[in-house]
């Protein structure tokens, strides 16, 4: 693809990149340890409540994984922090000071929270080193970057970003040829260009080899601390690898909460989830 046609298929694309692309925001208070504050969150859709009186604190440079049984709430929690639902009663805060709740999808990510569905969604045509350009962190758009030299200290975080998520070796090869799993990695390192306070990762491990599997744990574990990570997934082994600290959802609810040896030994957990 020529950059001319990819200037025209990005005019389009352009406002649904901004949603993947957050600015940290200097009003972030994280001074009491707690990045996200979800407190009484309901929400309910055509009579069936998908959330149901849900309170949720998130640490300042955690990971935690999310785990629970299909129609638990997980992904509807994910789109309450992202507004892209808006729930019928509850708050939710980022740091102290951001309200979620009045907030847009772009200004949420502008905010500082990023998300990363379970399919990747990278520019296949271009290559890695151009993915990672295009996500890059200021006021200019996408089609501002494609026309624009980058500055020294820019390149220098891209190649960080690049050996951050493992692909510097790859940094010319067109993004479609990449493994699933390295697009994966794509995605991720697409986020990272714009330095988020909270990442929000989406069965990250779904169709991955085993090798591709533990790089990726590798890697979540590595982002804990600088930023928080929350994490869905169904793989228990996978959960088992990374995480400090689980939270059951069940029926929109809060289950159980706490190390994994705690959750996978608690009765309640083993009947409605794990012992399936």
């Amino acid at each position: 693809m020529t950059k001319a046609n990819l200037l025209r298929q990005l005019t389009e694309r352009e406002k649904v990149f901004d949603f993947m692309v957050p600015q940290a925001s200097s009003r972030l208070d994280i001074s009491k340890g707690y990045i996200l504050y979800l407190e009484d969150i309901n929400v309910s859709f055509d009579g069936f409540k998908a959330i149901n009186n849900l309170n949720m604190y998130i640490g300042n440079g955690e990971l935690r994984c999310i785990i629970g049984p299909n129609g638990a709430g997980k992904t509807t929690m994910m789109d309450i922090i992202t507004g892209k639902t808006r729930p019928d009663s509850g708050q939710a805060w980022f740091g102290q000071k951001i309200d979620l709740l009045s907030m847009s999808e772009p200004e949420i990510a502008q905010a500082g929270i990023g998300r990363k569905f379970q399919k990747p969604t990278v520019f296949e045509q271009q290559s890695v080193f151009d993915n990672l350009e295009l996500a890059m962190a200021g006021d200019k758009g996408v089609l501002t970057t494609l026309r624009a030299r980058i500055s020294g200290e820019q390149r220098d975080r891209i190649d960080e970003v690049l050996e951050t998520i493992g692909l510097t070796d790859h940094i010319h090869r067109h993004a479609g040829a990449l493994s699933h799993g390295q697009k994966q990695w794509l995605e991720i390192g697409m986020l990272l260009m714009q330095n988020p306070k909270l990442l929000l990762v989406d069965e990250p491990v779904a169709g991955m080899t085993h090798q591709e599997m533990d790089r990726t744990a590798e890697l979540l574990k590595s982002l804990a601390g600088q930023h928080s990570v929350v994490v869905v997934e169904h793989d228990m082994d996978f959960v088992r690898s990374i995480a400090d600290k689980v939270t059951v959802l069940h029926q929109g609810s809060v289950l159980a909460e706490g190390s994994m040896a705690e959750v996978q030994n608690d009765p309640r957990v083993v009947e409605v989830y794990l012992g399936e």
